[in-house]
């Protein structure tokens, strides 16, 4: 079937968010008084759990860390105070956009593709990832969200990409998904999306058997990507030309 639409992930796909997460993590912990500090490698084990509330009721219940019991009772209160914090950090810079993800977005845009969005984390924090990468024409380039607060089931469960396809009005065979995970890839498989995979620094020694194409990045005309596996070998750039290919 042609090529409809591009629907994509956000943290890890559209930026290398986790390292601003984890930091306002940590800040939240502080401010809360609690003497929790996740490292790199406590974050990654804990980014198999999806889902940020979900993540932290696991370390509260798992790893039965020192002050488990209070912070278990204000869950919610923690975990909305550690969104506002990643908001903060965006707004001041924190993060950019991967190398060709705004390119592909107008490019799409220019080809009268329709554009959405399919994440684990809230609206609120795609809306101000969205607002300090793109500006506030971002809703010009996206014709739908589906937010991981909107969905019954977080990812693997493939309930955001069915919430996705239904507000951008196109089947499963018309889009293509951009991830960055192997949790992503099997929610996109399981709604009958193609996906194409960017590891992020988070993501890279996950299994990516299943997707139609592995790249490091979506590539610019100075920063050219890499192929890893599937489709788009010899390709520099992920563009929709390759994309129309993979939806035939």
């Amino acid at each position: 079937m042609a090529l409809e639409a591009l629907i994509f992930d956000v943290d890890g796909t559209l930026a290398e968010t986790e390292e601003t997460h984890r930091r306002a993590l940590n800040d939240t912990f502080a401010s809360f008084g609690l003497p929790w500090d996740w490292d790199r490698a406590t974050y990654r084990r804990l980014l198999r759990i999806m889902g940020g509330k979900e993540r932290l009721l696991h370390f509260i219940e798992f790893d039965g860390p020192e002050g488990a019991d209070r912070a278990f009772d204000r869950l919610d209160e923690i975990h909305a105070a550690k969104n506002v914090r990643y908001a903060e950090l965006v707004r001041d810079g924190a993060v950019t956009l991967r190398p060709g993800v705004e390119r592909l977005l107008r490019e799409a845009r220019g080809e009268a593709l329709r554009i959405g969005i399919a994440t684990t984390t809230s609206r609120r924090n795609v809306e101000a990832l969205l607002t300090a990468t793109i500006g506030d024409d971002w809703r010009d380039l996206f014709d739908a969200i589906a937010a991981g607060d909107e969905a019954p089931a977080k990812k693997p469960a493939p309930d955001v990409y069915l919430l996705a396809l239904e507000r951008l009005r196109v089947p499963p065979s018309a889009a293509i998904a951009f991830e960055d995970t192997s949790h992503g890839l099997r929610s996109a498989r399981a709604a009958g999306v193609r996906c194409l995979v960017t590891p992020s620094e988070y993501s890279d020694d996950q299994n990516f058997a299943g997707a139609a194409a592995v790249f490091d990045q979506l590539g610019e005309p100075t920063a050219p990507a890499r192929h890893l596996a599937g489709a788009g070998a010899g390709k520099a750039m992920v563009t929709v030309p390759l994309l129309r290919g993979l939806a035939d």
